[in-house]
């Protein structure tokens, strides 16, 4: 079986492309700098499905995007987060925050509805990350 993205992330990001373990993507909306990683193994729901010599790998690529969102987007704080309550494959949000933006000091999901957007903020954060992350 090859691996597959949700559709709902396929939906909701941009692809910015692979790193040792994980699809990275972008998530559209234009107020904060936030990263999805998707371990590419299949049938992963939870952080226990993935296989333990695989989880060491995961938390450096944790650590890498959110060194990137605190060097290139000014970062206070960097929320990571595997919820999974829509989107059954395992996935990490990692997003970059600061105390101005639209949701601080709560989680973005307090933020109102999410800004879908494809314009030049994130285009700059695709660009960013891109060469940021050697995706």
């Amino acid at each position: 079986m090859s691996f597959t993205l949700h559709p709902r992330l396929v939906n909701d990001c941009q692809q910015l492309g692979d790193l040792s373990l994980c699809a990275t993507l972008l998530m559209r909306d234009h107020r904060f700098p936030w990263v999805i990683l998707v371990p590419r193994l299949d049938g992963l729901r939870e952080f226990h499905d993935l296989p333990w010599q695989h989880a060491p790998v995961l938390f450096e690529e944790i650590e890498t995007v959110s060194k990137a969102l605190i060097a290139h987007f000014e970062a206070q704080k960097i929320n990571v987060a595997a919820l999974g309550n829509q989107v059954p494959q395992l996935h990490v949000h990692v997003i970059g925050r600061r105390h101005d933006d639209a949701a601080w000091p709560g989680p973005v999901w307090n933020a109102a509805t999410v800004e879908y957007v494809d314009g030049a903020a994130i285009e700059r954060y695709e660009r960013t990350l891109r060469q940021a992350l050697a995706l």
